[in-house]
Protein backbone atom coordinates (compact mmCIF):
# COMPACT_ATOMS: atom_id res chain seq x y z
CA UNK A 1 0.00 0.00 0.00
CA UNK A 2 1.23 3.45 -0.55
CA UNK A 3 1.97 5.82 2.14
CA UNK A 4 -0.36 8.66 1.36
CA UNK A 5 -2.84 6.48 0.93
CA UNK A 6 -2.40 4.91 4.36
CA UNK A 7 -2.21 8.71 5.88
CA UNK A 8 -5.66 9.20 3.55
CA UNK A 9 -7.41 6.54 5.30
CA UNK A 10 -6.41 7.34 8.78
CA UNK A 11 -7.16 10.90 8.42
CA UNK A 12 -10.69 10.00 7.46
CA UNK A 13 -11.06 7.45 10.06
CA UNK A 14 -9.85 10.25 12.64
CA UNK A 15 -12.48 12.63 11.03
CA UNK A 16 -15.24 9.94 12.19
CA UNK A 17 -14.06 9.44 15.26
CA UNK A 18 -13.52 12.86 16.40
CA UNK A 19 -17.81 13.11 14.79
CA UNK A 20 -18.56 10.22 16.79
CA UNK A 21 -17.41 11.84 19.97
CA UNK A 22 -18.48 15.43 19.54
CA UNK A 23 -21.83 13.52 18.74
CA UNK A 24 -21.94 11.37 22.19
CA UNK A 25 -20.16 14.62 23.61
CA UNK A 26 -23.17 16.96 22.62
CA UNK A 27 -21.06 19.38 21.14
CA UNK A 28 -22.72 20.66 18.10
CA UNK A 29 -20.84 19.83 14.56
CA UNK A 30 -19.28 22.17 12.42
CA UNK A 31 -21.26 22.80 9.33
CA UNK A 32 -19.02 21.79 5.81
CA UNK A 33 -19.69 24.70 3.64
CA UNK A 34 -21.99 25.51 0.57
CA UNK A 35 -21.45 23.28 -2.39
CA UNK A 36 -20.52 19.59 -3.33
CA UNK A 37 -18.72 17.59 -1.35
CA UNK A 38 -14.65 16.37 -1.82
CA UNK A 39 -14.84 13.13 -3.83
CA UNK A 40 -18.99 13.63 -4.86
CA UNK A 41 -19.42 11.12 -8.38
CA UNK A 42 -22.64 12.80 -9.10
CA UNK A 43 -21.01 15.75 -11.11
CA UNK A 44 -22.55 16.90 -14.36
CA UNK A 45 -21.12 17.52 -17.33
CA UNK A 46 -21.90 20.11 -19.60
CA UNK A 47 -22.49 18.42 -23.40
CA UNK A 48 -20.03 20.71 -26.08
CA UNK A 49 -22.84 23.16 -28.54
CA UNK A 50 -22.50 21.81 -32.22
CA UNK A 51 -22.94 24.84 -34.70
CA UNK A 52 -24.71 23.60 -37.62
CA UNK A 53 -23.11 23.95 -41.06
CA UNK A 54 -25.25 27.14 -41.81
CA UNK A 55 -24.65 28.78 -39.03
CA UNK A 56 -20.78 28.40 -39.33
CA UNK A 57 -21.36 30.04 -42.88
CA UNK A 58 -23.27 32.89 -41.47
CA UNK A 59 -20.71 33.43 -39.28
CA UNK A 60 -18.01 33.18 -41.69
CA UNK A 61 -19.62 35.31 -43.83
CA UNK A 62 -20.33 38.41 -41.07
CA UNK A 63 -17.06 38.02 -40.40
CA UNK A 64 -15.76 38.96 -43.33
CA UNK A 65 -17.89 41.88 -44.08
CA UNK A 66 -16.86 43.14 -40.82
CA UNK A 67 -12.69 42.58 -41.74
CA UNK A 68 -13.79 44.63 -45.51
CA UNK A 69 -15.46 47.27 -43.53
CA UNK A 70 -12.45 47.51 -41.66
CA UNK A 71 -10.09 47.79 -44.24
CA UNK A 72 -12.12 50.47 -45.74
CA UNK A 73 -12.47 52.46 -42.91
CA UNK A 74 -8.13 52.46 -42.52
CA UNK A 75 -7.31 53.14 -45.84
CA UNK A 76 -9.72 56.28 -45.69
CA UNK A 77 -8.28 57.19 -42.58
Amino acid sequence: MDVTRIIAELDAQISKLQQARALLAGVPTVKAGPGRPKGSKNTTTKSKRNLSPEGRKRIAEAMKKRWADRRKQSTKS
